[in-house]
């Protein structure tokens, strides 16, 4: 009996430190995953300045930077007391700036704190408060036509702002790219959601000659690659096209491309899952007299509601972020063009730009986030009865 509790007892803590090892594991992913879209949207929320010479991580404290002014000209002094006096503003009122030191040259550069009064190289001396109010005293009058430089380092405060988003949406064409991936994605999920709905019911509950023919058939076009169907396909509409007089490239031939992709996992994942559906249910409403037709919509599409929410996400995610068919099916005409191809022209045309390119990539991660979050609940319970039965 003491051995046997022994050996219990060595399972349990075996099994509890398999347990702490699994969840620590699941913890580190989760923080590699979050990171980054984390500091995506900490970046595109700063100001622009403090973003080009800090990092992400450093949003919430001051950062440093040198940065020099030229003082005033001669004409800019006033007379007090027999001294001639040169006052003026090193930031705007509200920035939040302060100095942390300044300097007459970008050697002497440490040598002053705030409110140290240092000679300057032509004449007077000159004073700098924290705040960044500077004031030039000289016992003679200033006679210089061009002001002398003036060298200080400057505490700027975290600030963030959604600035960089107003100037993603109002230029560019981002918000056009914005509507037409829109325009792209929700037909190109839509119409494979129906069209898989109806084709799993048959293939889940009616019997004809060649279903388990048609069912290999779909499980094989899962394996093949995009890339290898993609210039057949373009071709094909194209001839199409040429035949009927139109435009192969438009909206209607990229959602045809998005369905034919996406139809196998579609089939694939909705049959499986309607075959686990409750077999008496179905039987029960044949002996009342329900049609294929009234079974499917009125009981198997309420039931499939998990199944169809996962093969949304997976398809809503692939045409939002699609790049390849998108160029292919649509080319880089103004009036078409998605927002990840316009975020590829921004890498070339404003790649400085970071924060044009932060606030741009997180626009284009924003909707698929709010997709995913409120359609999760069905995510995990769909995927997997559709992929295990």
């Amino acid at each position: 009996m003491i051995s046997a509790a022994l050996k219990r007892m060595t399972s349990l803590k075996r099994m509890t430190w398999g347990r702490m090892g699994a969840h620590a594991l699941l913890l580190f992913l989760v923080i590699v995953w979050t990171l980054p879209t984390a500091g995506l949207l900490i970046s595109s929320l700063r100001d622009k300045d403090q973003l080009a010479i800090s990092g992400w991580w450093t949003a919430l404290v001051s950062t440093q930077r040198n940065e020099v002014v030229r003082l005033p000209k001669a004409d800019a002094q006033v007379e007090e007391n027999g001294k001639f006096i040169i006052r003026g503003e090193l930031f705007e009122p509200g920035s939040g700036r302060t100095i942390a030191t300044f300097g007459t040259s970008s050697n002497t550069l440490g040598d002053a704190k705030p409110d140290d009064t240092i000679p300057m190289r032509d004449q007077g001396e000159i004073t700098v408060s924290l705040e960044g109010a500077y004031e030039w005293v000289s016992d003679e009058i200033f006679t210089h036509t061009r002001g002398p430089r003036l060298f200080y380092e400057a505490a700027i405060p975290p600030r963030f702002t959604f600035e960089n988003y107003v100037e993603v949406m109002t230029s560019e064409g981002i918000g056009r790219s914005f509507i037409n991936s829109f325009t792209v994605t929700i037909p190109a999920t839509i119409i494979p959601i129906l069209i898989a709905a109806f084709a799993a019911y048959a293939l889940a509950w009616m019997s004809f000659p060649g279903r388990g023919w048609i069912v290999a058939i779909i499980v094989g076009l899962l394996v093949v690659p995009l890339q290898m169907s993609l210039i057949p396909l373009l071709r094909m509409y194209n001839f199409i096209a040429g035949f009927t007089g139109g435009e192969a490239r438009g909206y209607i031939g990229i959602w045809m491309a998005h369905t034919a992709f996406g139809l196998p996992l579609a089939i694939y994942l909705l049959r499986n899952y309607m075959v686990g559906l409750p077999r008496e249910i179905m039987e029960s409403a044949r002996i009342d007299g329900a049609s294929h037709f009234k079974i499917f919509t009125t009981m198997v599409l309420p039931l499939s509601f998990p199944a169809l929410a996962s093969f949304a996400i997976f398809q809503f995610l692939w045409v939002w972020n699609d790049l390849l068919v998108a160029t292919v099916f649509l080319g880089s005409s103004e009036k078409t063009i998605v927002l990840t191809a316009r975020l590829r022209e921004l890498l070339g045309s404003r790649g400085d730009n970071w924060e044009i390119l932060t606030s741009g990539a997180f626009i284009s991660i924003i909707v698929p986030l709010i997709v995913f979050f409120s359609l999760q609940r069905y995510f995990v319970r769909g995927l997997l009865a559709g992929s295990v039965k």
